[in-house]
């Protein structure tokens, strides 16, 4: 793996010092000078929807991101725009956090950092529990609701959030913040800038920690985080280092809580890690933990060659390996590769208690290049990316309770081992065709390969033996994307747009399928139209959409040994609804924002597959049942955000208020496997000091869930039939929810000096 590593490194730095010298030699040629500003900028310009381009989009810039980054994950930021849910396993937003958008969840979003993917090659995810405080290292954010414009990494189902990471200051300076609130949570960071040394270099750095105790037992992170980038600048270009990383240790609340033991045991009861209970029925727990490190280095150069032509070339590597610590009890011997025995009784054993520890050792790196050409009307960018992923998926047992036979510990129980293979290039154009009339042009082709070789950590009951998943295959997609955009005066404009994408299934759609059919490819046709308005004191943007998808992976309700929702794909569905984003100053010391979405999220028709059992006890079948016009699970026809602000000289307050609409937690309409909708309010006060001797220093107290409300933001559920001797089927339904924490405090401070 060494020999590895070292080629991979010389391969990213070779590709990156190419573009180097070929900028180099083309510098004297060049008499316009590009400001720095403009050439970090250029980073993300081509995976960044352009002000006027026809995309549903929202940006948050540093100050935004600044004021509402109070202690919790991004996730939690990214809910104050339109369609936008965030949940919590451990019910305080920090630590396992996820979100969805228009429904979608993380692994339908196309997420990247200064234009290179962050979502997980194979299971599309992104894991924020590895880059804890990364909000604090942000320079902006745009999010790109539908399939928006091309991007880098995956194919995008329900949007895009591209992140640009800090920009250099011109002065010398540092921050430090402080935070202390409910559950233990502590959250420090320093920062540092160096400004310009020498009008050639610059430094920036981020340190992190933050410790909380979860509100569920035994939930708690341990989190240390940094960012560290470094610069150099000569004439129109820049070459970049960025790395920042993060390691955790978190305590594993993934399994939910079922409604009967809350009843029973109230709603921060977690059973994750209970081995027994004594004499006195006092539960003694191990505590399962997820203990994961993840590294992220880019080398951004970037060259002006005009004011027209821009060149940007990006090598990345990201480095991630850990595990889970987990104790297990009455756990079936042959789902991990052991055998049967027999006690000094006489009686077969089958099941007994363990520990086990599931491990995950990879490896992300590629190069990116993006040239972008503009003259008066018109705009030109070119992409191209590749990258490959190296995966090794093991688990060990270092514990099994009783078991006779010879065993040496640690003992591995499987050992699957992935790659993925990515290239794509995109072209787009932008063209203002007469006065105030544009048009949009985007074209994109993909190409994947994606193998796995070896056992996983399923059983196969059928052949008796742990499952082997032997494939490679091979995905081309050519995803096309058209638009108009209309200023109608200086104030008020309109846009529409056409766009088609298709994705490869996620590793777990595959090694999770069970019973049903190899999952396939998805595809959707996006159709977005909108109305903007802007003025000095008023922005408001309304827009209308319908998502037309082919086979699209929706989720069913059903959750991997590991708290990863899984999917399944359905023939036809749509996703179609409004949108709406405004701000309101309505005077100097108040402002007025508001994000709501009303949608419509339908599958045509669904066919359930559930298991039957009985009336014999080792009778067995499969029930199929289809369900016709159904909604799609996870996806509220309502959600919206409202917030008040009030600004008092160096004062000021704000009010927010959350409403999501009940979701179902599969797709069969179920009252009892639903969630009930919820409305929570955050408050937010802060207060600047001045005078101190200090460039700024703010104190602020954030009370969140301030009535009280017991809610919870996620569930899963799942159901069986029974069969009688008579042949009638009953119903059982299990539902598992995550709840959130009651009224909760974190006090702030924030010094820049």
């Amino acid at each position: 793996m060494k020999k590895s590593y070292t080629h991979i490194v010389s391969s990213i730095l070779l590709t990156v010092f190419s573009g180097i010298s070929f900028a180099s030699a083309q510098q004297a040629a060049s008499s316009d000078s590009i400001k720095l500003i403009e050439l970090e900028g250029v980073q993300v310009v081509a995976v960044r929807a352009a002000k006027q381009a026809p995309v549903t989009k929202i940006e948050l810039n540093k100050k935004q991101i600044a004021e509402i980054n109070t202690g919790v994950d991004i996730p939690y930021l990214l809910s104050l725009t339109p369609s936008v849910i965030a949940t919590s396993e451990a019910g305080t937003g920090v630590g396992y956090t996820s979100l969805r958008l228009r429904g979608a969840d993380a692994s339908r979003i196309n997420f990247t950092i200064n234009g290179v993917p962050l979502s997980d090659s194979e299971s599309q995810q992104v894991f924020w529990v590895n880059m804890p405080d990364f909000a604090s290292s942000l320079e902006s954010l745009q999010i790109q609701r539908g399939i928006g414009t091309s991007s880098n990494g995956a194919g995008a189902f329900g949007g895009t959030i591209n992140m640009q990471t800090n920009s250099f200051g011109y002065k010398t300076g540092g921050e430090f913040n402080l935070g202390i609130g409910s559950y233990s949570h502590v959250r420090s960071n320093i920062k540092f800038s160096s400004g310009r040394i020498a009008d050639h270099f610059a430094i920036d750095a981020r340190l992190s920690t933050q410790k909380n105790e979860g509100y569920i037992d035994r939930s708690g992170v341990f989190l240390n985080s940094y960012y560290l980038q470094a610069g150099y600048f000569t004439g129109n270009s820049m070459l970049k280092f960025v790395t920042f990383g993060g390691k955790e240790r978190t305590g594993i609340a993934w399994n939910g809580i079922s409604p009967s033991d809350i009843d029973k045991y109230g709603r921060r009861f977690n059973s994750a890690g209970l081995m027994y209970r004594d004499a006195n029925g006092t539960p003694h727990y191990y505590r399962n933990t997820d203990n994961y490190s993840q590294r992220h280095y880019q080398l951004i150069f970037t060259h002006g060659f005009s004011s027209s032509l821009t060149m940007n070339i990006t090598g990345h590597l990201t480095r991630g390996i850990g595990h889970t610590d987990e104790y297990r009890t009455g756990r079936k011997l042959l789902e991990y590769n052991l055998k049967n025995y027999t006690d000094a009784n006489g009686k077969e054993v089958k099941k007994t208690s363990l520990i086990r520890e599931k491990y995950l050792d990879n490896y992300f790196y590629g190069a990116i290049g993006n040239l972008n050409w503009q003259t008066k009307g018109f705009k030109l960018n070119l992409g191209l990316s590749g990258n490959r992923y190296d995966n090794k998926h093991y688990g060990k047992l270092t514990f099994v309770k009783d078991y006779p036979l010879p065993l040496t510990l640690p003992f591995e129980y499987y050992r699957n081992d992935a790659d993925k293979t990515e290239a794509s290039a995109f072209l787009k154009a932008d063209w203002l065709i007469a006065g105030s009339l544009g048009m949009y042009g985007d074209v994109q082709y993909r190409y994947i390969r994606q193998t796995m070789e070896g056992p996983t950590d399923r059983y196969d009951s059928k052949n008796k033996r742990m499952q082997i998943l032997d494939f490679d295959k091979t995905f081309n997609f050519f995803n096309p994307k058209f638009g108009l955009y209309f200023d109608i005066n200086r104030n008020h404009s309109l846009y529409a747009s056409i766009a088609m994408a298709s994705r490869e299934p996620n590793r777990k759609a595959y090694t999770e399928a069970g019973n049903l059919p190899e999952p396939k490819k998805e595809s959707m046709i996006d159709y977005e139209a909108g109305y903007k308005i802007r003025y000095r004191n008023f922005n408001a943007a309304l827009n209308f959409y319908y998502m037309d998808y082919k086979d699209q992976l929706v989720l069913d309700g059903r959750q991997s040994d590991v708290g990863e929702a899984l999917t399944s794909n359905v023939d036809k569905s749509y996703r179609t609804g409004a949108e709406l984003s405004m701000t309101y100053a309505l005077c100097r010391f108040f402002r007025w924002d508001v994000a709501a979405a009303y949608s419509k999220n339908k599958i045509k028709e669904y066919t359930q597959y559930a298991e039957v059992y009985g009336p014999g006890k080792e009778d067995y079948t499969i029930d199929r049942h289809v369900y016709k016009d159904t909604d799609i699970s996870f996806s509220p026809s309502f959600v919206a955000t409202n917030v008040f602000t009030f600004m008092l000289n160096d004062l000021s307050l704000a009010w927010t208020t959350q409403h999501v609409d009940k979701q179902y937690l599969d797709n069969t309409q179920s009252n009892e496997r639903s969630m009930p909708a919820y409305t929570v309010h955050n408050a937010r006060i802060a207060y600047d000091f001045k005078g101190l001797g200090l460039e700024k220093m703010t104190l602020g107290v954030e009370i969140r869930n301030v009535l009280n409300k017991d809610y919870y933001s996620n569930a899963g559920a799942g159901f069986a039939y029974s069969k009688d001797t008579g042949g009638k089927l009953t119903e059982n339904s299990w539902k598992w929810v995550y709840p959130q924490a009651p009224i909760n405090f974190m006090v702030n401070l924030n010094v820049v000096f």
